[in-house]
């Protein structure tokens, strides 16, 4: 009788239930509640945000003929050959609109840019929490800072070609990209059961005897899904991936412009994604927050229980806690 991908993962998930019910428990449920824990409702995420919140070295936009760019912590500037370095401070700000007026650059680029950096940098800002569909409602109805956001990237990224290929839909449109990589996910590639359950035999049966885990190891690069050379994804891999397809394309020109980072839940031995954008609400500069599991809407799918369970996409949710959050990951 064939083996399928589903009667693997079927009997995968049969395999990982012999590891104990002791075990299954404290791994899988416990830990989202006052007691044993607690959840990403309840948490207080703002200095898990503010951790490893910061601009991020590297070109953030050209504008016309000018070149922005992050370097060491300064604003910089070129043009024509010659370059200008600002300091991210109060007096930055003046020296910002002084070579705005020079340059002749509307829309007050370099003075918005550096005015957020600023805000960033003395913490004077407010973080909003939302389900990923209040999330992109709240920026549809503010003033988005593509610049800022585009400053807070981390390296990751992706071709877009590749990323659109995959997704079969257009990578700039941020809202609809979160449900169509869930899609993609489940269609083109599976949660790895058969490697998580050989890592869990490796881990807790034979104490590391052996590495059981290189056995079920493939790419996992966007290429190999697109190629179907992926057997594959693990969580922290399903993150690297939507991090690279939200970044494919420049916030400045997003519909709804992102950065994303790595959320890390230590606790349970899970990651997944969060997602944040810039707008000005009056002159308070805020910071909205979501979180997604592609883990979770892969798995669901790939065990087909969606219909008990729900599409397991959203992730600011009571079943979902964090530990640490990374955006230069």
């Amino acid at each position: 009788m064939e083996l399928t991908r589903r009667r693997l993962l079927l009997s995968g998930g049969s395999g990982l239930a012999t590891l104990g019910a002791a075990r299954a428990s404290y791994n899988v449920v416990l830990g989202y509640d006052p007691f044993t824990g607690t959840n990403v409702v309840e948490q207080d995420l703002d200095p898990l945000i503010e951790a490893d919140l910061g601009p991020n070295d590297g070109l953030v936009a050209t504008v016309e003929d000018v070149t922005i760019a992050i370097e060491q912590a300064s604003l910089t500037v070129g043009h024509d050959g010659d370059t200008t370095e600002i300091a991210i401070t109060e007096d930055g700000l003046t020296r910002a609109r002084e070579l705005e007026s020079d340059l002749g650059l509307g829309e007050a680029v370099l003075s918005k840019l550096l005015e957020d950096l600023v805000a960033l940098e003395q913490g004077a800002l407010r973080f909003v929490y939302q389900d990923y569909n209040a999330f992109f409602d709240r920026l549809a109805e503010h003033r988005t800072r593509p610049y800022t956001v585009q400053a807070l990237r981390s390296g990751r990224t992706a071709e877009p070609a590749m990323v659109e290929g995959f997704i079969g839909g257009d990578p700039a449109d941020t809202h609809a990209l979160v449900e169509d990589l869930a899609d993609a996910f489940r269609e083109r590639s599976y949660y790895d059961l058969p490697r998580y359950v050989a890592g869990s035999v490796e881990d807790n049966v034979i104490f590391g005897a052996t590495d059981l885990r290189q056995h079920f190891e493939s790419p996992t690069d966007f290429e190999a899904l697109e190629t179907g050379a992926t057997r594959g994804l693990f969580c922290y891999e399903l993150v690297f991936r939507s991090i690279e397809a939200f970044h494919s394309i420049p916030a400045t020109q997003q519909v709804q412009p992102v950065f994303t980072g790595y959320v890390r839940n230590s606790r349970h031995k899970h990651a997944y994604t969060s997602i944040a954008s810039v707008l000005r609400d009056g002159d308070e500069l805020v910071i909205p927050v979501t979180f997604v599991d592609y883990t979770r809407a892969t798995l669901y799918d790939d065990l087909r229980i969606r219909w008990l369970v729900g599409e397991g996409l959203d992730a600011y949710t009571e079943r979902q806690r964090a530990t640490e959050i990374f955006w230069s990951w």
